[in-house]
């Protein structure tokens, strides 16, 4: 039998699918075709079925799923440090709402993206679901840079440079979603889900419509609830009922409802959480940044919901950063649970990438290295002296690599990192639009 010609063929000294949980190959290839995976085998076998139009050999590296980073405010990077050491509502209300009412544009939201996107793929994130103003210059920035991304189509009760009233960001939300649908535009490489902000910010009326066209048109919603204890207070002085109830009574819990940060929860709510099938996205760093509390991970996963990762903003957080995420989750949901055991390395690897995608309704193209789906993979090189002897390949991806550690990045079989060097991003570019939009931000 001739050898099938195919793309690309990888050929790690680790290939983690994460799907099954737990699995290492070893000595395997990875065989791409026309974007997608199309067979994990062992690498004598894949050198006898396959002629490669491009063969990568990484003898020191584990080859993994593209890390999906949950919940993002993207073009915030260009806030980072702007503010810190304060709590969430002055953090917001005196520092980041003012600098937004002045700043933000369809440019600020652009090059933000396009520094965040930089640093994401060189941290090995493959797909970011992001939450902010103007998502059409957020799309047009991730599609550019090769990310897979999740536009967020915001909603709030008050006006921005964005929109006037919740009608208006409803309205132009809809109109990116129909221009976004489909694989015509972007190479399907943007997706959408409804972004109404927080419980505090959307009243009633609103998020009845969002509900009503999120069951129409298929599509996911995604917002902040119950990040801080003062929110939850807020809310059941102002109306007797916590966020949470609210958000049941308006009938937008479901498999299709995301819930980030979820730090103040009941042993009720959690059980609610998994009996609507909602998603959590947990944001460690930031929680732990801004004094919010802690989500209880080990709880919600014994539960069953689905727990995905997130690095929230760089200005709340201060990097993008999810492999460090990743360990921050772990350690802290041990301490939180008082049990070593709680969130195991294998398990938090999987929050990271299959969870995530589950999350943002796409497991199915995205989250695991199987044959069928998109071939959104990274390398991890395991030769650095910090990630030496290497007993148990999970352990060190979950507690000892850092993100300088990725060398490789591929997005639907393409190069968006190779040999460490940014294949569709000028970091010089960027360095200068961040120095300009700096002078500008400067307090």
């Amino acid at each position: 039998m001739q050898p099938q010609t195919i793309d690309l063929l990888v050929l790690p000294r680790w290939l983690l699918p994460i799907e099954p949980a737990g699995l290492v190959l070893e000595q395997h290839a990875l065989a791409v075709h026309q974007g997608k995976i199309l067979a994990l085998l062992p690498a004598a076998e894949a050198a006898q079925r396959y002629t490669a139009t491009e063969t990568l050999r990484l003898d020191r590296h584990a080859v993994m799923p593209g890390l999906v980073n949950a919940h993002t405010h993207a073009a915030m990077s260009l806030l980072r440090g702007i503010a810190d050491d304060l709590p969430l509502m002055t953090w917001l209300q005196e520092h980041i709402w003012p600098a937004e009412s002045a700043h933000v544009s369809p440019a600020f939201c652009r090059d933000g993206v396009s520094l965040a996107a930089a640093e994401l793929i060189r941290g090995g994130v493959t797909c970011a679901n992001d939450m902010y103003f103007f998502p059409d210059a957020s799309a047009e920035a991730f599609a550019a840079a090769g990310m897979r991304a999740v536009a967020n189509l915001i909603v709030l009760d008050f006006p921005t440079a964005w929109a006037a009233n919740a009608d208006e960001y409803i309205h132009k939300g809809l109109e990116l979603h129909d221009a976004l649908k489909g694989d015509s535009k972007y190479g399907g490489l943007i997706t959408t889900m409804f972004g109404p902000h927080a419980p505090y910010t959307v009243s009633d009326a609103p998020l009845t419509k969002i509900r009503a066209y999120a069951n129409e048109l298929g599509i996911g919603i995604h917002m902040h609830v119950h990040e801080t204890a003062g929110e939850v207070a807020m809310a059941v002085q102002a109306t007797g009922k916590r966020p949470w109830q609210r958000l049941k009574e308006l009938d937008l819990l479901g498999p299709d409802f995301l819930a980030v940060h979820m730090t103040q929860l009941t042993e009720a709510e959690i059980a609610e959480a998994a009996e609507f099938g909602v998603h959590v996205a947990h944001c460690p760093e930031s929680n732990l940044k801004l004094a919010s509390g802690f989500c209880p991970v080990a709880r919600l996963l014994k539960a069953g919901v689905n727990v995905a990762l997130g690095t929230d903003g760089a200005a709340s957080n201060n990097d993008l950063d999810l492999f460090g995420e990743l360990k921050t989750a772990a350690l802290l949901a041990k301490a939180v649970a008082g049990d070593a055991e709680a969130l195991p390395a294998a398990q938090a690897l999987q929050m990271a990438t299959l969870n995530g995608a589950k999350a943002l309704g796409l497991d199915e193209r995205i989250g695991s290295l199987l044959p069928g789906k998109q071939a959104d993979f990274i390398a991890v090189d395991l030769d650095a002296l910090n990630t030496q002897p290497v007993y148990h390949l999970l352990s060190q991806l979950a507690y000892a690599v850092n993100s300088r550690q990725v060398t490789d990045v591929y997005v639907a079989g393409r190069a968006l990192l190779r040999g460490g060097l940014l294949t569709t991003l000028d970091e010089a570019a960027l360095r200068a639009r961040a120095r300009e939009w700096a002078a500008k931000l400067r307090p």
